[in-house]
Parts: C-alpha cells; structure tokens; sequence
C-alpha cells in the first residue's frame, strides 16, 4: 500500500514551480542577493497581509524572537511569561537576553497558553508575555491584551506556527508590541531553506531589529551597535512573496482536511480531539490527537505505512539545557501529559481525500 508522509511539499511547489523558478532566476541574472529589491518586496507583502506597519525580514525565526525581545531593552532580573509547552526555541529566545523564564501551563484541549493562569504569575519584574499561537490556533488575545494593560507590559506573539490565523478577525502577529515568526519550509508559510520575520507598529523597534540583523549598522561604514547576522536573503523572499499569495487558499485545504479528521475521528476510542476556540480562524499546521494509546497507535499506523510525529516529546523545562533552572518532572503536569498523549497525524495542503479516509479508517480499526 502507497505510503502515507506526513508531510508532503510536492503539491505546493508543484502549483508554483514555473513562477519560482523564473524568480529565481531574476535574482541569478541581478546578482544582487542579500538586502535587496525582493526582500523589500516580501516585507511589504508580509506587512499588507498581516496587518502591521512594518515588516523586518531575518534569517530564522529564533533569531526574530531574540532581536524580538532584545528590542524591548530586556534586562538580566526582567521576567517574561511563556508558556511551558512550546517549541525550546521560544524558551531559547527569552534565555538569550539574560531575562527569566515563567512558564505557564496549557489550556489542555487547545493547547495554547491559558490565559486564566497567566495574571497570577505576573510580578513587578514581568515585562513580556509572550504567547505562541501553537499548531494553527490564535491565543486568546482578548484576555492576554488586557492583561498587558493592566500590567503595563508588552505582548511578544510567537507566530510561527500560525500563518494565517485569526483572533476576532485579527490576523496573529498584529496583537504585540512586537511579533516573531519562522519561515521553515514545513510552516504553513514555508521558505526553501531558513528565513523568520518580525512584525510591529513601533518605528524605533523596527529600526532597532534592521540594525541588528546588519550587524548592528544604521549606515553603510557606521556601526551604531553590537549586531548580528541574520537576514532573510533574495532567493527566498523572492519565494515567499509568490507562496503568500497562495497562502489562504492553502490553509482553507488544512481547515478542510482537519474538518474530515474532527468528523471521522469523532467518538474514536478515547482520542481527544483538538479544540478551537469560538473566536479563533484555525489554520491547523499541525493536527494534534491525544490518546492514552499514542505508542501503541503510532507503531500501528507506521505498519500501515503511515507516517505520524510528536508534538513535543520532551517539554523544555525536562530538557538538558534547562536543568540549571532547577526544575523537575511533575512541575508542570499537563504540559507532561500532553508529551506523554500527543499524537500529530499528517496535514498538508493537496492531501487527497482518500488518505484522510484510509487514515481515519486506520485508526478506527486500532481501537476496534
């Protein structure tokens, strides 16, 4: 039986072959690679369609999240919220600054931050929170701006999963003061290769973030500050600026796949579907079970050859790199049940409608 990826780029690039190719191939003959007409292009795209002023092309999306938070003046004894189940690089980001760590455990069946936990963290030293809108789904940012001005700190959204997504018709990465995303091939906006952004209304930080991916220069010859080198290259702005044009009709395939799975799955065994929030456009970039069985039903769905991942097996605060901030397993439990449970089946825009059945029939067929 034909394998099942779970993931699968070749539609996509498929769709978009020919006008990439000729993209590429303008960059080739202009010889102009890095801090070009493209990449000013993309980031004026990128800033139309996501609904901020100003758009900051960087070479990953770690890197967004540290020139993110470095742009807040961040010092060693600020705190910053974050939740406890994400991606390390969230994690990496704030320990990049020198700023505190406060985790925040999820809201189990959305797996977002929640939001109800997040004022009783809140010291006179917090200065961020910084939500991620995880797997396709918005936060609540209703409840999470509020906070920030009751507080009076900053909101910082890690938008690299969500691509797309909206929170009362607001696109995420247009909530925060300033706002981070990656541009990884497998995210629902994908480059060829590493690429991130950063997204803000606040002129002095967006200067501050094009200063410091140019090594800190304000002009050519004059180095202001103590830099890095992280810019979104030609080649792949000149990508992204085709593939966002494509990007809504993709998601609304993700939102149609993910429609099949809620309906298929629905009373299998003791999965666990996804929840979306009433106020959250979903855009899936990854569809996330959970099953007291997630082991088991992943071997026997490879030996039906298809493919599943993990979402994310070890939490941060049970990584080595964390170790020095003293915590332990049984800290943040739910975090720890959705590593344990947390089964992420494949999704991607032109999956066919009779993988998505052969999936869900696989399924079924494990808990019968």
């Amino acid at each position: 039986m034909e394998p099942i990826p779970f993931l699968s780029l070749s539609f996509q690039h498929n769709q978009i072959q020919h006008q990439v190719q000729d993209a590429i191939n303008q960059v080739y003959k202009r010889s102009w690679f890095i801090l070009g007409d493209e990449l000013k292009a993309f980031e004026n795209a990128f800033s139309q369609y996501s609904g901020a002023t100003f758009c900051i092309g960087v070479g990953n999306g770690l890197d967004a999240l540290t020139l993110s938070l470095q742009s807040l003046g961040l010092q060693k004894e600020d705190e910053v919220i974050v939740p406890a189940h994400t991606y390390i690089a969230t994690w990496l980001a704030i320990s990049k600054t020198g700023a505190r760590i406060i985790p925040i455990e999820p809201e189990i069946n959305t797996f977002n931050i929640d939001v109800t936990k997040v004022e009783g963290a809140i010291t006179s030293r917090t200065r961020v929170i910084l939500p991620v809108h995880l797997y396709g789904q918005a936060c609540d940012m209703t409840t999470i701006d509020q906070l920030a001005r009751k507080h009076n700190i900053f909101i910082v959204e890690d938008n690299a999963q969500a691509h797309g997504a909206k929170w009362l018709e607001k696109f995420t990465g247009s909530f925060g003061e300033i706002n981070a995303t990656s541009f990884y091939p497998t995210k629902n906006l994908g480059a060829l290769g590493d690429g991130g952004a950063v997204t803000t209304f606040d002129e002095q930080k967006a200067a501050f973030v094009r200063r410091h991916r140019n090594y800190g220069f304000q002009e050519k010859n004059m180095c202001i500050d103590q830099g890095s080198n992280s810019r979104l290259d030609e080649i792949q702005a000149a990508v992204l600026r085709i593939k966002l044009t494509y990007l809504d009709e993709w998601n609304s395939m993700r939102r149609e796949i993910a429609t099949s799975y809620l309906k298929n799955l629905q009373g299998a065994g003791d999965i666990i579907l996804p929840l979306s929030a009433k106020e959250a456009f979903h855009v899936y970039h990854q569809f996330v079970i959970r099953t007291n069985y997630r082991d088991q039903l992943k071997t026997f769905l490879a030996d039906h050859n298809i493919e599943t991942l993990i979402h994310y097996p070890v939490p941060p605060h049970l990584q080595p790199s964390y170790f020095d901030l003293g915590f332990k397993k049984g800290d943040f439990p739910l975090t720890e049940r959705i590593a344990e449970t947390a089964l992420s089946l494949p999704i991607w825009p032109g999956m066919e409608s009779d993988q998505v059945d052969r999936i869900t029939e696989v399924i079924n067929k494990f808990y019968r």
